[in-house]
């Protein structure tokens, strides 16, 4: 028996070693339980499903499940976006959604994702009741074949897009985008997001050049479809050679956004999310709490300070990030991975709309990327980011953890430690406003180091720390 547990954002697997056709439908049956349980499942379930090997056919694999339950499904017609998926969860006011993705994972996995009757992220403790109700092998599974399922009408077979481009025509003016005399270069990672920013943007006068836009299940060119260097090198080197005004790009399932400036450079995410927290602030006058994870930038802290508005700090994950949005009526809230979610929309990651709104940023104020940061950082001072992932061997999991919970430094990199938090992982949080965080992975065995810091020379040092710390080596 295959032991599921869910990570920061669900459950993953590697395809036909533990994420096979048995497991994902006792996942979908556990699922489907918990609805029935906790009297949820009025309204039907989205299902919705990415370009990775097979992903179609483990989703209808779920249909069946949840139809065998009596659940009513409304099937999506073809891969598409997680946020589009989310979306269709609240425009046919359904009960929740299973979304069969890896998002950012390496070309041989694949996942198993929910979410609530809002579109976005399960909350921890619905997680584990779900899991706690994920049948021991294929005997506890209801189903019901896939036509017979159609034939009685509990499944529907559905075009979620419709929908998702009336609702993102209220949030921003993209009439004004399509005259906007630009070029963009679009990377969508051979994944969910191919075509989704040139039918926004299109006709008009902005130019928008795909590339990496038909569907290949092994991502070529990159480890994974995760918009972060090295993996966007061609989006870089087209940037350059097309003299563009951006580059934009999105993660393999599309709820994550990347963004390269108008000289090729890679902008950070945590520099991004100052940005986006900027253009509502400053540029649309919004007012509204922020919530980060403890992951992302404290360039955040500092634009709240300035424009009155709170900010509140998470675990790392939607999963923290969502129910914290809902709670406070969030402005914004993102992480450090790239995924930014905005009131009036989802409490859920959004790829396509972040990079909408970073371009809707760059019109209205005439400025481009490298532009914007400087006025970002007029603002809340230069901050500059680095994260490393270590691969261990598994056995040393528990050394490594206990050598951190033992952890006290004073000192890290020449600044005073003023405060450390292990809510999640091991936060160092440093006298300049800067910080080193030390965790494992959710959903692969690596630890991650991260720091943010004031000065450019210091981020390899505080990296090195982390790596000391953690008793890992240079």
């Amino acid at each position: 028996m295959t032991v599921i547990r869910f990570g920061t954002d669900g459950w993953r697997g590697r395809i036909a070693d533990d994420y096979t056709f048995a497991n994902v439908r006792r996942c979908a049956q556990g699922f489907a339980r918990w609805l029935l349980d906790t009297g949820q499942a009025e309204g039907g379930v989205v299902i919705g499903y990415d370009h990775r090997f097979a992903s179609e056919h483990f989703a209808e694999a779920c249909a069946e499940v949840l139809a065998g339950n009596g659940i009513r499904v409304y099937l999506c017609d073809r891969a598409v976006p997680t946020p589009v998926i989310s979306y269709s969860v609240v425009a046919r006011g359904a009960a929740g959604a299973i979304n069969i993705t890896a998002s950012h994972n390496p070309p041989t996995d694949n996942g198993f994702k929910v979410r609530n009757r809002f579109g976005g992220a399960v909350d921890p403790q619905g997680l584990r009741e779900i899991e706690a109700r994920i049948p021991p092998d294929e005997r506890g599974v209801k189903r019901m074949p896939l036509a017979e399922a159609r034939a009685k009408g509990l499944v529907e077979i559905f075009d979620p897009a419709p929908a998702y481009i009336a609702h993102l025509q209220q949030l921003v003016d993209l009439e004004t985008l399509r005259q906007a005399d630009l070029t963009v270069v679009v990377d969508p990672m051979w994944g969910n997001g191919i075509g989704w920013l040139r039918r926004l943007l299109s006709p008009g006068r902005i130019r928008v050049v795909e590339i990496h836009g038909e569907r290949n299940p092994i991502f070529p060119r990159m480890k994974r479809p995760e918009p972060i260097p090295p993996n966007l090198d061609d989006l870089q080197e087209k940037v350059r050679e097309l003299k563009a005004d951006a580059g934009i790009a999105t993660d393999g399932d599309a709820d994550r956004v990347g963004l390269v400036d108008e000289r090729g450079e890679f902008v950070d995410p945590l520099r991004v999310y100052g940005l986006l927290a900027l253009y509502l602030l400053e540029v649309r006058g919004q007012r509204g709490p922020i919530v980060k994870t403890l992951s992302t930038t404290s360039m955040l802290e500092k634009l709240g300070e300035r424009y009155g508005v709170p900010v509140y700090e998470t675990g790392v994950g939607f999963k923290y990030v969502a129910p914290k949005m809902l709670e406070t009526d969030a402005l914004i809230g993102g992480e450090e991975s790239g995924g930014f979610a905005f009131r009036g929309h989802l409490p859920e990651r959004d790829g396509i709309l972040a990079g909408l709104y970073l371009l809707d940023f760059m019109v209205r104020t005439g400025k481009r990327p490298s532009e914007l940061i400087h006025r970002l950082f007029e603002i809340v001072g230069p901050h500059y980011y680095s994260r490393i992932d270590v691969e261990f061997p598994p056995e040393r999991r528990e050394e490594t953890r206990a050598r951190l919970d033992q952890a006290q430094p004073d000192r890290l990199a020449g600044l005073q430690v003023v405060r450390i938090d292990r809510s999640d992982g091991y936060k160092f949080y440093l006298e300049d406003g800067g910080w080193l965080l030390i965790r494992f992975s959710g959903t692969e065995p690596l630890l991650r180091i991260y720091t943010e810091t004031t000065t450019s020379e210091r981020v390899a040092l505080l990296l090195a720390e982390g790596r000391r710390l953690a008793g890992l080596g240079e």
